[in-house]
């Protein structure tokens, strides 16, 4: 995976602070939680695929306590209801009327634990709201909180009694990331900062509500040169016609691109992108988005080598200096 960065720039102001109190919690993860704030700023949504117990939950709620954003867990199992989720319409006999009561999906942050663990009709309305933003109940149409995050998990070593997304589902994700396991050195430090109490309990919001509103605005304003939309059209044309690709990346994968390599840039306090922004983002917003063709699975190509290899095959554009905001 592309690793290559742009150090030349401090984090934006407002977002220091929040990277730095979700490092008091989770060591070592920074890069994770750079990529989930791009994700919110940029109105997109994550999947975080990897094994049980590196801290995909604690991740969550500690990004959600560091933005000061509601939070909400949904644990997923094969019987879970879309109404389970949404809430429900309850008839109130004092007022002879119906009272929406909203379920765990009306909320800042959404935990959407173990997706691929319940049926595909309940997996479809969690993703209809997160496109949508809003939800249908008894034919009335509730808008969802701003900002509106939602973060799926999902186990990628048990299949059995599971439901894998379909590529068009997953193509409602913005990003999908992985944790890994820490290195000894950080484990270490996790035995250390895990004393009497979880510094998940100590943390204080480190940005307001309205702020984040307002860097969502500023993302949209962020420049973005004719050169690199024309790069980011390149990169999604190719994986449309390569040997080992059988369903390429959908517009909805430029879009999103686009809009993250804004958010990135605002979050490293530029006010325009260059061409390693995209090259940064790119597998994290892409390998998700494409269907290998069954012999370049046999042959054991995966969606990452492909995406890296177009990474180093299209010309990126040259960049020219302009000033920091």
């Amino acid at each position: 995976m592309s690793t290559k960065k742009d150090y030349s720039f401090e984090y934006h102001p407002q977002l220091r602070g929040v990277i730095a109190n979700v490092e008091k919690v989770m060591v070592g993860k920074k890069k994770v939680t750079e990529l989930t704030l791009v994700s919110l700023l940029a109105g997109g949504h994550v999947l975080l695929e990897d094994v049980p117990g590196v801290g995909k939950t604690m991740m969550v709620r500690a990004i959600a306590k560091s933005l000061g954003l509601t939070f909400n867990r949904i644990q997923f199992t094969p019987d879970l209801l879309p109404s389970d989720m949404t809430g429900v319409s309850i008839y109130n006999q004092k007022d002879m009327s119906f009272e929406f009561r909203p379920g765990p999906l009306v909320g800042n942050v959404v935990l959407a634990d173990e997706i691929n663990r319940t049926s595909p009709k309940t997996q479809s309305a969690l993703l209809e709201s997160m496109e949508e933003k809003s939800m249908t109940v008894d034919g009335q149409t509730h808008m969802l909180p701003d900002p509106f995050l939602v973060m799926a998990t999902q186990n990628p070593i048990e299949y059995e009694g599971t439901y894998p997304l379909p590529e068009a589902q997953l193509d409602r994700f913005l990003m999908k990331l992985t944790m890994g396991y820490p290195t000894p050195e950080e484990e270490f430090n996790v035995l250390n900062i895990i004393g009497n109490e979880h510094p998940i309990h100590m943390l204080t919001p480190a940005i307001s509500q309205e702020e984040i509103m307002e860097l969502k605005t500023a993302v949209k304003n962020i420049y973005v040169s004719d050169s690199i939309k024309r790069y980011i059209v390149d990169l999604i044309n190719r994986t449309r016609n390569h040997k080992s690709i059988a369903l390429g990346v959908s517009p909805r994968g430029s879009l999103s691109l686009l809009k993250a390599a804004q958010a990135y840039a605002l979050l490293m306090n530029r006010d325009f992108v260059i061409p390693d922004d995209v090259k940064y983002l790119a597998p994290f917003v892409l390998v998700h988005r494409v269907l290998l063709k069954p012999e370049a699975r046999f042959e054991g190509v995966t969606a990452q080598e492909v995406i890296d290899e177009l990474l180093a095959r299209v010309p990126a554009p040259i960049h020219k200096e302009q000033h920091a905001r």
